[in-house]
C-alpha cells in the first residue's frame, strides 16, 4: 500500500499557509473576513467581497495594516481591537521562579503597548484574581495542576510577601514588575483594563469577565502575549478562536518553561489553523 495520500486535502502538508490564487470571503452576511491574492486579509468587515474583486481602500484614520507570518497582511480598525497580555508575578518574578525567555518579553511588551494606546487600542491584562467563594468551585484538575505533591495550591501563603496563591489582590497575583507600573499609568489615562480570570482560559466560557468585556464594547481583534504559550495564552487564544474572534499571537511577547515544541506548536497553529501571528516591530511599524 503507497504510503503517500492519494487525495489532497486543505491542510495537506502546509508548513505555512500559502496566498489566495483569487479573492474569496469567508464567514457570514454579518462577521466576515475577505482575503485577496495580494495577501491582504480584510477583517474590519465593512465592506462585502465585490463582483470585480477590486480590494478596498483604506476605510477610517484608526485603521491598522499590520504584517503576519506567511507573507500577508492582515488590517483591521484599532477601536475594533484590543492587546490582551497575562504576566501574572507568580509566573515571571525572579524569586519565585527562573523564566528567562519569559523576562525577555518585558522589553518589547513595554515598547508596543504606547504606540497601540496612541492608535485607541485597548490594553486588556487578563490575569488569575480567584475569590475565596471561587475555591469552592474549581474542578478537581484545575485544583489539582496548581498543587506539588499534594501540597500548595490555590489559596495557600506563599513564602515572603506575596500573598496567596493567585487570590484576588494579592502580590503574585499582580503584574511583574515594571508591567505593573506600565498597567497603573494605563489605567490613569483610561486605556488600560484589568480582568480577573478563574481559569488557564480566561474566555473559557460565555459570561466570563472578559468574554462580556469584549462583547460589550465590540471588539472582534484580539492581540495575544503573554506567559506560558502553551498554557494560559494559549487556552485564552484557542478559545476565542472557538467563539468567533480575529485572533493574533504576538511571538516576541509570548514564551514558555515547558520543554522544546511547546512554543513552537503554539505558533504553528496559531499562523496556520486558528488566526495569525506578527511581532511587536510590525505592530510598531503599522502604528506610526
Amino acid at each position: 500500500m503507497s504510503q503517500v495520500p492519494i487525495h489532497d486535502t486543505p491542510i495537506l502538508g502546509m508548513a505555512t499557509r500559502p496566498r489566495v490564487s483569487k479573492a474569496i470571503e469567508y464567514g457570514n452576511i454579518a462577521n466576515f473576513w475577505v482575503e485577496y491574492p495580494s495577501g491582504l486579509m480584510d477583517l474590519t468587515r465593512s465592506q462585502h467581497l465585490t463582483t470585480d474583486g477590486v480590494e478596498p481602500s483604506s476605510v477610517s484614520s484608526t485603521q491598522l495594516d499590520i504584517p503576519v507570518t506567511g507573507d500577508q497582511v492582515i488590517y483591521y480598525l484599532a477601536v475594533c481591537l484590543n492587546d490582551e497580555l497575562m504576566v501574572d508575578s507568580f509566573f515571571l518574578h525572579p524569586e519565585l521562579r527562573v523564566h528567562k525567555t519569559g523576562l525577555a518579553c518585558v522589553d518589547p511588551l513595554l515598547k508596543v503597548v504606547g504606540p497601540l494606546r496612541k492608535q485607541g487600542v485597548k490594553i486588556l491584562w487578563v490575569n488569575w484574581g480567584l475569590t475565596d467563594q471561587e475555591l469552592k468551585t474549581l474542578p478537581p484538575a484545575v485544583v489539582r495542576g496548581f498543587m506539588k505533591g499534594g501540597f500548595g495550591g490555590f489559596g495557600t501563603e506563599m513564602p515572603g510577601n506575596f500573598g496567596r496563591l493567585l487570590m484576588r489582590d494579592a502580590r503574585n497575583s499582580e503584574l511583574y514588575g515594571p508591567l505593573q507600573e506600565e498597567y497603573l499609568k494605563g489605567e490613569k489615562e483610561g486605556t488600560d483594563v484589568w480582568i480577573h480570570k478563574n481559569r488557564m482560559s480566561g474566555i473559557w466560557g460565555h459570561q466570563t469577565a472578559l468574554d462580556l468585556y469584549l462583547k460589550e464594547n465590540g471588539i472582534t481583534t484580539l492581540l495575544f502575549g503573554g506567559v506560558n504559550a502553551d498554557q494560559c495564552v494559549s487556552g485564552t487564544f484557542i478559545d476565542a478562536y472557538f467563539q468567533g474572534y480575529d485572533c493574533v499571537m504576538v511571538e516576541d511577547i509570548t514564551a514558555t518553561t515547558s520543554p522544546a515544541g511547546g512554543l513552537e506548536n503554539v505558533l504553528y497553529n496559531a499562523a496556520n489553523s486558528q488566526g495569525f501571528v506578527t511581532n511587536t516591530s510590525s505592530i510598531i511599524n503599522a502604528s506610526g
